[in-house]
């Protein structure tokens, strides 16, 4: 079998016998494994708001420590939504201003009105 691939058998080439060709191994390279960045991720603790009511209250603002009285902002909510879609269905579209109009269909969010932090916010 002179087309055999053993390399111990003579290869047969144009110009006779040559030698066995040996693969060369490669030095096996120790791979140093680089340490992992280690990555802290702090999460910051609970904070607490103040219980706050429908109207503006007097308190101790937690980001500035002033003694204030809050800045209330009523803001409309999806319960809001919902009720003037309910008063448009039931014929009322006069009516469906309504809930933007009145604060007691809005939640209730305080301010300090020396550095302006959110405190807090009372949902109806």
């Amino acid at each position: 079998m002179p087309n055999s691939k053993n390399p111990y058998q003579p290869n047969m080439q144009l110009d006779g016998w040559s030698p066995p060709q040996h693969q060369q191994q490669q030095p096996i390279q120790q791979q140093r494994q680089q340490p992992e960045p280690m990555v802290i991720v702090t999460q910051p603790q609970g904070i607490q708001y103040a219980p706050v009511g429908p109207n503006s209250m007097r308190m101790q603002c937690p980001s500035c420590r002033a003694d204030i009285k809050t800045r209330v902002k009523h803001k409309a909510t999806s319960n809001t939504h919902c009720w003037a879609c309910g008063l448009c269905i039931c014929l009322c579209w006069p009516c469906v201003c309504l809930p933007y109009c009145m604060d007691s269909c809005q939640n209730a969010n305080h301010y300090c009105p020396n550095c302006n932090a959110f405190i807090g916010t009372y949902q109806s």
